[in-house]
């Protein structure tokens, strides 16, 4: 073949491979914000078989996020949204430190971030929309400097809108932190670090708020709401990017099947069954949550059955779910006509509340908190920093925390409403209400206090807001302990009840907010507004808002509410208590500083800390080493503490002891016979040594009576210096023998 020919006629490929080139392209948008910083939003490239995919990426930080649902519709009437947040510890460059070295069941922060993603999406999606729907944000890349959760929406939001799942979207998600008075957008680890404000906010077109989720370092109420204004503000950016490529990618939305409807004389008949019974049983202020719930329950089986005697073949459940709207339509109408709400109470009006404190003597702290039917109790325990909670080392590079010196652990028990379950792990829900509730009382305690603190909070009643009661509550077991808080915090519930046309959320033209709502107020209603914090500023809000967005004046408007309210709960609360408590509690355990001069630190110790080891196990008190000379000590009374300040004090002042050379000849004297050899010691107060049995003597020992040895005896043996190990002498007889024969 002439090579020369070959080259001339040579044609660059322009055929198949370049269209094959075309389908990997990555299709991507830049997000910049007002601080300089860019989002990227990308699709095209992994996931292909997903009804939708979308990487987003901030700094080296990049989510993928992939979107699919079910084309065929499951039971029930409610939205059977799944999101799953799982942190890669590859991602990060790690191995996971668990025994089988891979990612296992999902941790707190993993849970707590699905939630975040959930309460974004799912306000967005159509009504009766109930095809399962699965959102996945997987992990490509962390960098430790910006952080995944919020990168994660934005994704998930870019993904579900490029797909042809039905999704009233797009919505765009910020974090706001605050530094010297200079509000940060998305700021990144360390400046979060140093950040009185850890707000998120997620909002849609038209400056429509989805999602509110913050805590802070008791912020003052004007300047929080600055922080939401430019939240909002700036999500509109990631709004309008992917609205541009959801115009240039996105599929067509696929049509969704009808809906099996009741007809116009059926839905007649239950409306004329259903609404003056209903009505009544509303505007009945005697009823309390269970009398209420069992007349509405008693109206709708006779209705159901009323209704299919005289349409057997309908379904059953269709009866019942269009009983159900129009109860709802009863009951929120009834707060507009009525202007009073079911249980009496006038909008801004708080139910009873009760408080008590110091319920149990061996109780570091305990309180009671009752609103209403809502009742929590609350203890607190004071342990040593050795117990504080360490976390994952990939939450420790996200979030910037290594180890909780104040942790909430919230429990929501069957009962407390009145059902039977079954009692085991956390679910999502109770994990949330507990993290909230934690962040609600975070900034009030204070940093360098010398004990582990955990709080508990068992929900007892509940007819809402639970969370918000558990706030309350632990605030008055903190100061019951005696823990030193910067000022007392209280949190309340504040509802919404609206009317709009054509999910026009925009324009709402009546709208009514309840305070310290009930839990049917929260079924029924728009909204689930959570406010917490002191008499002077806010330290943590959580804003469940059910309707495909909020005004921004609503919004400004239930802040204020729940401030109001506030102020009123922490009135009440300190009557029962007002300050931390000054004088101790005889069961209170107690920490002391201890210094050691270095060439006493091994008389302390003792050998492989056998000294600290045996203090622990005889007295209860724990004695950790902070530095080269400094340790702490703690003890759970102070009877306990001066019975270790004596031990400690014996070993710090007792003679030194000699020093033994290595290959020397000394006289030990039996102490304890025991089957693998003779307990001996050398010199007075000396620990106890083995001499095995296999070094008593040149010929073999099963067990040392045979040698007719008794506990007192001497007899000579040879020093060999300590096992590098586990740091015990190491003694012999038995070559002594062999040299003297």
């Amino acid at each position: 073949m002439n090579y020369t020919r070959c080259v001339k006629n040579y044609k660059p490929f322009t055929g198949s491979f370049v269209r094959f080139y075309s389908d990997l392209k990555t299709n991507e948008i830049e997000v910049p914000f007002s601080n300089g910083r860019i989002l990227k939003l990308s699709t095209g490239k992994y996931a292909k078989l997903a009804d939708g995919c979308a990487v987003g990426t901030l700094g080296d930080t990049s989510v993928m996020v992939t979107a699919v649902s079910r084309t065929k519709p499951s039971p029930g009437n409610f939205t059977p949204l799944i999101v799953d947040y799982r942190q890669k510890s590859s991602a990060a460059g790690r191995i996971p430190t668990n025994f089988l070295r891979r990612e296992l069941g999902a941790t707190e922060r993993e849970i707590l971030i699905s939630r975040l993603i959930d309460r974004s999406l799912r306000p967005l999606f159509p009504e009766n929309f109930n095809y399962e729907t699965q959102v996945v944000c997987n992990m490509l890349a962390v960098d430790g400097v910006n952080n995944p959760d919020i990168v994660s929406i934005n994704a998930a939001s870019a993904a579900l809108a490029l797909s042809d799942i039905p999704w009233n979207g797009p919505v765009g998600s910020v974090r706001v932190g605050c530094i010297d008075n200079e509000y940060i957008i998305n700021p990144t680890r360390r400046e979060q670090q140093t950040s009185i404000l850890n707000l998120v906010v997620s909002a849609t077109k038209q400056n429509l708020v989805v999602m509110l989720e913050a805590n802070a370092e008791n912020m003052l109420q004007p300047d929080f709401l600055k922080a939401i204004k430019i939240g909002v503000k700036e999500s509109q950016l990631i709004v309008n990017s992917i609205e541009k490529l959801e115009k240039n990618l996105g599929k067509t939305k696929r049509i969704l099947e009808k809906p099996l409807e009741l007809s116009n004389e059926v839905k007649e008949a239950i409306e004329s069954l259903t609404t003056m019974r209903v009505k009544e049983i509303f505007k009945n202020y005697a009823h309390d949550k269970l009398s209420r719930d069992n007349e509405v329950n008693c109206v709708r089986a006779d209705v159901a059955d009323k209704i299919h005697v005289d349409f057997p073949t309908l379904d059953y459940n269709l009866i019942v779910d269009y009983f159900s709207k129009v109860t709802k339509k009863v009951f929120r109408n009834l707060i507009f006509e009525e202007e009073r709400r079911c249980d009496g109470r006038e909008f801004d009006d708080l139910r009873k509340i009760s408080c008590e404190v110091d319920l149990y003597k061996p109780l570091h702290g305990s309180a009671m908190f009752q609103r209403g039917q809502t009742q929590v109790f609350c203890t607190v325990t004071l342990d040593s920093h050795e117990s504080a909670l360490k976390l994952d080392p990939l939450t420790m590079l996200t979030s910037g925390i290594k180890q909780k010196n104040f942790f909430l652990h919230y429990e929501f028990p069957p009962f407390a409403t009145k059902e039977t379950g079954r009692i085991g792990p956390l679910g999502r829900r109770e994990m949330g209400h507990g993290a909230l509730a934690e962040k609600s009382l975070y900034p009030t305690v204070p940093h360098d206090f010398p004990f582990t603190i955990r709080l508990t909070s068992e929900v007892l009643e509940s007819n809402g807001s639970s969370s918000m009661a558990s706030v309350c509550g632990g605030s008055l077991a903190l100061m019951d302990a005696g823990v030193s808080v910067s000022a007392p915090a209280a949190g309340v519930a504040i509802g919404l009840v609206s009317r709009y046309n054509d999910n026009d959320t925009k324009h709402i033209e009546q709208y009514q907010l309840l305070t310290d709502i009930l839990g049917i107020e929260d079924y029924m209603g728009d909204m689930d507004f959570k406010l917490a914090g002191t008499k002077k500023g806010i330290t943590a809000l959580q804003a469940d808002i059910k309707l495909p967005g909020l005004p921004l004046k609503i919004i400004m408007e239930a802040v204020l509410k729940a401030t109001e309210a506030k102020a009123k709960i922490l009135e009440i609360m300190q009557e029962c208590i007002d300050k931390p408590r000054i004088s101790k509690k005889d069961n209170w355990p107690v920490v002391d500083k201890l210094q050691v001069e270095a060439h006493k630190r091994s008389r302390l110790i003792g050998v492989g800390g056998i000294n600290l080891k045996k203090l622990l196990y005889e007295t209860g008190v724990q004695v950790s080493q902070v530095d080269d000379n400094n340790f702490t000590i703690f003890a759970p009374s102070q009877q306990a503490m001066d019975e270790a300040q004596e031990i400690i004090s014996k070993l710090l002042n007792a003679e030194r002891a000699p020093d033994l050379e290595f290959g020397g000849i000394y006289t030990a004297t039996i102490v304890e016979l025991r089957d693998i050899g003779v307990m001996v010691t050398l010199y007075p107060d000396m620990p106890p040594a083995l001499l095995h049995n296999s070094q008593l003597d040149q010929r073999k020992v099963s067990h040392p009576s045979a040698l007719g040895v008794e506990v007192g005896q001497q007899m000579q043996v040879k020093y060999f210096g300590r096992d590098p190990v586990s740091g015990l002498m190491r003694l012999s007889r038995k070559v002594l023998q062999s040299a003297a024969r």
